[in-house]
């Protein structure tokens, strides 16, 4: 292993902006820490809750692969491409900037309010035309097992991105054991434990907590007690 880096939730940027609070890994705006800019090509993991029918206005993005993945409630979709769409939870959105877009996202719920991930990959390529994708996974087996929900590949499970970058969801019961195997021995791996608490390597992990290695070749992960956790593969470098 080339090196690890754990984030416990606690140590994570925190942003209320009255109809936003924002739990940040990275630097993000104006909380900023060189030592915690990016796990390789992951330069964003915002823990995000947005109150009722409130939400981001229109704003430009270019050169970023940018992925929401709904918790709890709605969100409402639309973007300079010409996509409509709510995400629920059960389902991802991925966005490649490319050359550029405009897009909002609002709690579509005018009372309750929504709950997501909101991550930023680098691409490995710029200047790409904008691209949208959005699957439902809910009806795949993650119990016990990883779920692939996104990969760099069209014709593969999940979302599609530009970047040699693959995510999964898995809901581990109690004392259950595994292993995850690397896909490109030039990528690490980012564990956020979204509930729960598990070990990853030996690291104990609870609700919210961020781990990032560089493996060799796997990972082992062992539920302490039953957890919902979104590992990440990203390259060291794109």
């Amino acid at each position: 292993m080339k090196n690890s880096v754990f984030h416990p939730a606690d140590s994570r940027f925190f942003a209320d902006h009255g109809w936003l609070k924002s739990a940040q890994t990275f630097s993000f705006h104006g909380n900023y820490d060189p030592k915690r800019i990016q796990f390789g090509a992951l330069r964003v993991l915002n823990d995000d809750i947005v109150h009722g029918g409130q939400g981001f206005g229109r704003h430009p993005h270019d050169n970023m692969e940018i992925i929401s993945i709904p918790l709890q409630g709605t969100l409402e979709h639309q973007d300079s491409m010409g996509n409509v769409a709510v995400i629920s939870p059960g389902e991802i959105q991925a966005m490649s900037a490319g050359t550029g877009i405009y897009h909002t996202e609002y709690n579509k719920d005018k009372a309750e309010a929504v709950s997501f991930l909101q991550i930023w990959l680098y691409p490995n390529e710029l200047n790409v035309k904008p691209q949208y994708d959005q699957i439902d996974y809910s009806s795949g087996d993650r119990r016990n097992k990883f779920q692939q929900i996104l990969s760099p590949n069209a014709d593969d499970e999940g979302v599609t991105i530009h970047q040699n970058a693959w995510f999964h969801l898995a809901e581990l019961e109690k004392d259950f054991e595994t292993t995850y195997s690397i896909k490109d021995q030039e990528n690490g791996i980012y564990t956020f434990l979204i509930s729960g608490k598990i070990e990853v390597n030996g690291q104990l992990m609870q609700a919210r907590d961020g781990y990032g290695i560089w493996p060799d070749s796997e990972v082992t992960f062992k539920s302490i007690e039953d957890a919902f956790v979104l590992v990440m593969e990203v390259p060291e470098k794109w």
